[in-house]
């Protein structure tokens, strides 16, 4: 399936630094409950299936590539707010994407 251009410029992606992380017990998977920092757009809150790869300590400071304009999603209890963008290993396992170096939070990815 091919978009188009327009339908690419409709997804909002930003890159956001890690603020904290806490553990997800009521997820279905294991995941963590992450609060980002996305600059002039504020803090938000996602939940990321990425505690095979992550530890809860590393992952504050680091920046992600997130899409920040879908609705709110509710998992269990909690309300994801973005989605965190990452690679699948054969093993399902996420890898984060991140910049290659540190850009300010919020800028967008073109």
């Amino acid at each position: 399936m091919t978009i188009s251009w327009d339908d690419f410029e409709k997804v909002d992606i930003r890159v956001g630094t890690i603020l904290e992380v806490t553990d997800f017990p009521k997820a279905k998977k294991p995941a963590y409950q992450i609060t980002i920092d996305f600059g002039e757009l504020g803090i938000k809150k996602s939940s990321a299936q990425i505690v095979a790869l992550y530890t809860k300590d590393e992952l504050p400071g680091k920046q992600v590539v997130a899409i920040v304009n879908f609705p709110p999603k509710q998992i269990a209890n909690f309300f994801s707010e973005c989605l965190v963008l990452g690679v699948y290993t054969d093993k399902k396992d996420v890898v984060l994407l991140q910049p290659e170096r540190k850009v300010d939070n919020g800028w967008k990815i073109g």
